[in-house]
Formats: structure tokens, C-alpha cells, sequence
């Protein structure tokens, strides 16, 4: 009974005028106001939806780069590094609210039940998907390996629907789009991100320009905003001699750990030029920082977005992450190339491309403001930067060649993409039966097809403007060839297109003619 009464008392005391005063620390605050919440507030509360919403608050007052994803987003999050995912394999878009099958993937269950490129989804199981967001889509098509879902399907051709019971099975994520010879002797790979799987499919791609007679590569990772750190290190160890530091990381809970080639690659001569861009992030910057760090290679392209913070997964029984920043990458010259960022201003740090873009450093070289340290790389002593991404060897702006308001406004309000769409839906019989780029080429040049998109534009609401036309013409026509390329052949061919009039891929080209892939003391900036 006295015990009894001194707990009553201590509890009347410190919770005397709706006043909790427990111990002072931040996780008995947040415990006792969720306690609190379930036991005192108006209307019913659902805790878990509390907290789900309100970590991510939490989290964004320290970094940028420090995230929770809830278990749905975690999974999908996941599943292009992983290498594989459940589902029925095809590549679709919603085209006027239906289901539009833009690809079907080789060897997939989608495939092998007869699924065409251009069949219509118009349901999956007893869910109408007409109308729905692409998200929602993917909720009645994805799911486990070994179940079934019925799919019904409109064809162009058949006067009825067709039904299909499809066995979703394991479609693998392929993260290296496009590796061919560009030109004799020298091989081209585009890098999407950084896998469990991407090293291995490097190394078949290598193999395979191998034996096709490379002498050089260029090696693209434009628009890659990373993944796994450990790949990354195990790619650029294929192209460093022996014991060359590939990066470090430390933390105030992590003690300096430092990452060193062991001279086993087999490329470790090879001449090799890298791709960058702002977008280029995270794994792409350890990669290039490497390369650029150790004068092993060119890099070329224009300043990378600026990642330098390592993060942790931690998994909660639910299947959601948290992805916690526990150290920071250094590059061999000793430089953290991390972007300046304030704690809790996470929208700030995000359009801070924006404002590169704004100030015109998309387009001039002079326009770069990188106000971080000075280091130096580790063999000729060039001068890099830290605190700001990674500052290209070559600088190569944006191109806008020929950019005009009406080339921007059919872009923007996806004409383009409709039409390129809507000229391979109506052509897909015939343009199943070419063999290759150049014979679909010739088949789009002889149908006139800019002149048609201004035709047909001009009925759906974009007004037609022959000058501009005109001046915007290669735009028009790499836009417009680009989409029936990408809409009937694969991703290496797409990009095989665009490669042709890059002039990135073109500058890369020029230093491998030159024998200049290899830096100087004197920064190869100035090469003409």
C-alpha cells in the first residue's frame, strides 16, 4: 500500500497541469507524445501512419541524402539494383488513359503467352485499368513469382479482346543499356546505375568489345545517379594498376577506411574516356574521381551533381528502410566533392541544379562556381576541386543548336512523344520486318515524317510556325526518329541513334583520334 501511494504521488506531480515532466531527452519526448496521441487524442489515430509521416521529417534535418521509404517504396527501390523483379515483363506507358505495351522483354512470361509490342491492357484480373496512374497499374500487373493474373487485351486487327493467363516469373534489370563498337577500335558502354549486377554485365561487355577489336573506350555514365558503392570500387579497379587508393570514407562513428586497387583488372592500360553530366551522382563521382584522381583517364561532359555522403540501410520488420548517412567518400586527392548543403532545406539543395542552369553553367565553362578547396591529383599534380561535384578535364556544354519556342512547346506538352508513338502503332506490322537502324532510317525518311508531325500538331492544338520548323528541323527529326526507334527496337539501338550527333560522344572521339585520353601536366582543356 505505501508503495502504492508513492507512485501515485510521483505520477500526480510530474504530470500535474497536463504537464509531462519526465527525463529531458528527445526519445522519451517522442515515446510519451505517441503514448499520449493513442491515449488521449479527440479522434481515432493510426500511430503507424503518425510515424511513418513524421520520420521523414525527422530525417530531413540533417542531410539531404538521409531518407525513410515505406516498405512499398523500399521494394521498389530496391529493385533496379538488385538485378531482378517479379512480374509479367513488359514495358508499358499510359497512352489516353489505356495501357499501351511498349515492349515486351525477352525470354519473360509476357513473351512467352504471345503479349504483343502495341496490345492494349484494358484489364488485369476483374480491375478495369483504363484511367488509372501508372502506379496504380503496376499494383494489378506486378506481384509474386509462380502467381497468376488474367489480362485482357485489345490488338490492332482483331475485331475481339484477347485473354491471357500470365505466370509472373523473375525479369532481370538490365543496368548497362547500350555496349557496341562506336567505330572501328573503339568500344562505347552507357552505364544506367550501379547494381548487385552491373559489374558482372561490365565485365561481359568488355569481354565482348574485347573480342571485336577495342583498343579504346568510352565509357558513359550520363544521367547515372549511382547505387552500390562496393560496385563502383570493383568496376574502376578493372582500369588502376596495383595499390592505387580508389577512395576513402570516414565518419564521426566510422574510422577511416581506405580502398586500394589490387592489379588484377584486366583493362588496366586500356585508353578510356568518361562521360559525365549534373546528373551524374554518387557511385558515377567515385568512378570518375578515380579515374580523374589517379590522371588515369579524360573526363568530359559537364559538372557532376555532387554526392559525397555514404549512407547505411537499416530495415524494419514492416519492410520499410531507413537510409542513414553515416560517412563521407573522399577521392584519392584527398577531396570530398559533396555539394554545400543547410540542414533542413532539403528544397533548396534539390534545385540547386536549377540554378546552374539559371546562371549558365549548362552552357559555359566561365559560369562554373566552385568555391571548394584546392587539391591535387596524385601523379601529375593537376589542380581539382573539392566541395561541389566533379569538374569535367574537357567541358562540353548543352546543346542547343536550333532550339526554338515551338520545338519547346511540342517537347514540353509530349506532341513529340505521341506522334513518334502513334506513327509506330499505325506502321508496326511493317516496321517489324526491317532488320536494323539503317534500313528504319531510310524507311522514316521517305515518309516525310516532320512535315507530318506539323500537320498533325497543328490539330491537336500546337500552331504551326514554318520558320521555327525549319531551324529546328535536327531537333525535330532526332526527336521524332529517336521515339519510333525507342518504341520498336532496343535500348542499344535508341541510343546508337542519338550517339551519332552528341557532341560529347563526338569530343571523346576526338581526344581517343588524338592519342590524348591520358592527361598531362598541361590540363587538356586546352586541346582545340
Amino acid at each position: 500500500m505505501s508503495i502504492g501511494i508513492l507512485i501515485g504521488t510521483f505520477l500526480a506531480n510530474h504530470f500535474n497541469g497536463n504537464r509531462i515532466n519526465i527525463i529531458n531527452t528527445g526519445t522519451n519526448k517522442l515515446n510519451y507524445l505517441l503514448q499520449l496521441i493513442d491515449n488521449s487524442y479527440v479522434d481515432t489515430v493510426d500511430i503507424n501512419q503518425v510515424v511513418d509521416e513524421a520520420i521523414p521529417s525527422i530525417l530531413s534535418e540533417l542531410d539531404p541524402h538521409s531518407a525513410y521509404l515505406n516498405a512499398s517504396d523500399a521494394e521498389a527501390a530496391n529493385e533496379d539494383l538488385r538485378g531482378t523483379f517479379s512480374g509479367i515483363g513488359i514495358q508499358y506507358r499510359m497512352e489516353r488513359d489505356t495501357v499501351m505495351v511498349m515492349s515486351v522483354i525477352h525470354g519473360g512470361p509476357a513473351e512467352k503467352i504471345g503479349i504483343l509490342s502495341g496490345d492494349r491492357i484494358i484489364t488485369a484480373g476483374k480491375k478495369n485499368l483504363c484511367k488509372l496512374e501508372s502506379t496504380e497499374v503496376q499494383k494489378y500487373i506486378k506481384g509474386k513469382k509462380g502467381t497468376h493474373v488474367k489480362l485482357t487485351v485489345v490488338r490492332r486487327g482483331h475485331s475481339k479482346p484477347i485473354t491471357f493467363d500470365v505466370e509472373r516469373g523473375d525479369i532481370p534489370v538490365y543496368t548497362i543499356d547500350a555496349s557496341y563498337m562506336i567505330e572501328p577500335g573503339i568500344g562505347y558502354i552507357r552505364v544506367k546505375s550501379f547494381g548487385e549486377q552491373t559489374y558482372a554485365e561490365m565485365l561481359s561487355a568488355l569481354a565482348k568489345l574485347n573480342m571485336q577489336g577495342m583498343k579504346s573506350l568510352i565509357l558513359d555514365l550520363r544521367g547515372n545517379r549511382g547505387g552500390y558503392m562496393q560496385i563502383a570500387i570493383q568496376m574502376v579497379n578493372e582500369f588502376l594498376p596495383s595499390d592505387q587508393l580508389i577512395l576513402y570514407t570516414e565518419g564521426r562513428k566510422s574510422p577511416r577506411e581506405d580502398y586500394h586497387s589490387d592489379g588484377r583488372g584486366s583493362f588496366k592500360e586500356l585508353p578510356i574516356v568518361v562521360l559525365v553530366d549534373e546528373m551524374s551522382a554518387s557511385s558515377s563521382e567515385i568512378f570518375a574521381g578515380a579515374i580523374q584522381d589517379n590522371d588515369r583517364g579524360t573526363i568530359i561532359g559537364r559538372r557532376t551533381f555532387g554526392k559525397g555522403l555514404v549512407q547505411q540501410s537499416m530495415n524494419f520488420r514492416d519492410g520499410s528502410t531507413v537510409r542513414l548517412t553515416v560517412s563521407r567518400y573522399y577521392t584519392p586527392s584527398g577531396r570530398c566533392i559533396q555539394k554545400p548543403y543547410q540542414k533542413g532545406h532539403g528544397e533548396d539543395y534539390e534545385n540547386e541544379l536549377l540554378m546552374r542552369y539559371e546562371r549558365g553553367e549548362f552552357f559555359s565553362e566561365d559560369s562554373i562556381h566552385q568555391d571548394g578547396p584546392v587539391y591535387k591529383t596524385v601523379h601529375l599534380g593537376r589542380t581539382v576541386y573539392g566541395g561541389g561535384g566533379i569538374r569535367p578535364d574537357i567541358f562540353v556544354p548543352e546543346d542547343t543548336t536550333g532550339l526554338t519556342t515551338y520545338y519547346k512547346q511540342a517537347a514540353y506538352t509530349g506532341l513529340i512523344a505521341q506522334y513518334a508513338f502513334e506513327i509506330t502503332d499505325r506502321h508496326r506490322a511493317e516496321l517489324q520486318k526491317l532488320d536494323d537502324n539503317t534500313q528504319l532510317e531510310q524507311w522514316m525518311n521517305r515518309k516525310n515524317l516532320i512535315e507530318g508531325f506539323a500537320t498533325w500538331a497543328s490539330s491537336h492544338g500546337l500552331q504551326r510556325r514554318n520558320l521555327m520548323l525549319r531551324q529546328s528541323q535536327r531537333l525535330f527529326r532526332r526527336a521524332i526518329y529517336g521515339g519510333i526507334i525507342y518504341n520498336t527496337r532496343e535500348m542499344e539501338d535508341y541510343l546508337t541513334f542519338l550517339n551519332q550527333e552528341d557532341p560529347t560522344i563526338n569530343k571523346a572521339l576526338d581526344i581517343i583520334h588524338q592519342g590524348s585520353t591520358v592527361p598531362t601536366k598541361k590540363t587538356p582543356d586546352t586541346l582545340p
